[in-house]
């Protein structure tokens, strides 16, 4: 479930109302009369079947409520409720399949932004994952995923083509370019320092590097696992469950190639910057390509299924004044209609 935290001008109160009570996958529907002090209005709360979410949402929206009001949307981890049990029910398909596209653009517009928190990340990580290389050690590459903050603007990048966001695409390209040169070049200067100081050399590139030469010497797998990376952390995300091992897998493909490219840059070793920079390439085009196939199939199916079955509108009050709904005890509220039923709504469908 989600929660539904919205303000709303008392002159469009009664048309929100009415339209939130007239639909199945929204329950728990609460209204707050004059609540509201910045903006000032009517605070309405409600709890919303994730399935259905994205239509509740886009209907507010064609109201002008984002613009005259607010609307806070929050998840709902647990309910104990019988309503939102029904909510949930005549919702069309599952709520991890929904696509609930003001959320997603959202989360992903947050990542777009060239932040010193962003390049201090991609920086660090860069630098782990270049003496990883150098060291032929997996776990600092591990580490170095961990720490890396692409997959943010990879996934905005992918939701902006879909969704044909220009601008959005341009702050996605250039934190992802800025990013990786700044991180890069960082990189250098770091295996410079540890150079003179006698911590790493140039040999230590150039021997046989068994469990980590596979990052510059791009093949058929790498396209194979930028674009299954691709494929699931869009899944991840949309589903709502991206987090920290997300980011790994989109890491996989990316920052360790980075880091290879600025240590042979380092040392002068064109031939492996040249082959670094081609799986970095590769490896981002797989990912941003699986991406946006990824949502054109999800949002696919999704239309199929809530074309083949939408919620019924339930009935409701025409003004906002008839707010609230008769007790339970009124004899005349148990007999009315409860989502298409007759009979007291506590019986369920």
């Amino acid at each position: 479930m989600l929660h539904l935290r919205i303000i709303v001008p008392p002159d469009r109160a009664p048309a929100v109302v009415d339209l939130l009570a007239g639909m199945e996958v929204v329950t728990h529907l609460v209204v707050l009369p004059g609540a509201a002090k910045r903006p000032a209005g009517d605070l309405v709360l409600c709890d919303v079947a994730r399935e259905g979410a994205d239509g509740v949402l886009r209907a507010l929206r064609e109201l002008g409520v984002d613009d005259a009001g607010a609307i806070a949307v929050d998840e709902t981890d647990v309910t104990l409720s019988a309503a939102a049990d029904r909510a949930e029910r005549v919702a069309p398909g599952l709520g991890t399949d929904a696509l609930v596209w003001d959320e997603i653009a959202h989360k992903t517009g947050e990542e777009t932004r060239l932040s010193v928190t962003y390049l201090l990340l991609i920086t660090v990580a860069t630098i782990i994952a270049g003496i990883g290389v150098l060291i032929d050690q997996p776990i600092l590459i591990v580490g170095a995923m961990v720490v890396g903050p692409e997959f943010g603007p990879l996934a905005a990048l992918c939701v902006a083509v879909l969704r044909r966001r220009p601008a959005v695409i341009v702050r996605s390209t250039v934190a992802l370019v800025v990013g990786f040169l700044v991180a890069m070049a960082v990189t250098v200067l770091t295996t410079w320092l540890l150079t003179a100081a006698g911590l790493v050399d140039r040999s230590m590139l150039l021997a046989p590097r068994p469990l980590t030469d596979f990052i510059w010497r791009p093949d058929a797998l790498s396209w194979v696992v930028g674009f299954l990376a691709g494929a699931a952390g869009m899944i991840s995300l949309t589903a709502n469950r991206a987090g920290p091992l997300v980011g790994v897998l989109i890491s996989v493909t990316t920052v360790p190639a980075a880091a290879n490219v600025a240590v042979a840059l380092a040392y002068g070793i064109p031939d492996e910057a040249l082959g670094s920079a081609a799986q970095l390439l590769i490896n981002i085009c797989a990912i941003v390509l699986a991406g946006v196939l990824t949502l054109v199939v999800q949002q696919f199916w999704w239309r199929r299924i809530t074309r083949r079955r939408r919620p019924r509108a339930v009935s409701t009050p025409s003004r906002l004044g008839a707010w609230p709904l008769a007790p339970r005890s009124d004899p005349e509220h148990r007999s009315e209609p409860v989502n298409g039923t007759t009979g007291s709504p506590g019986s369920g469908r």
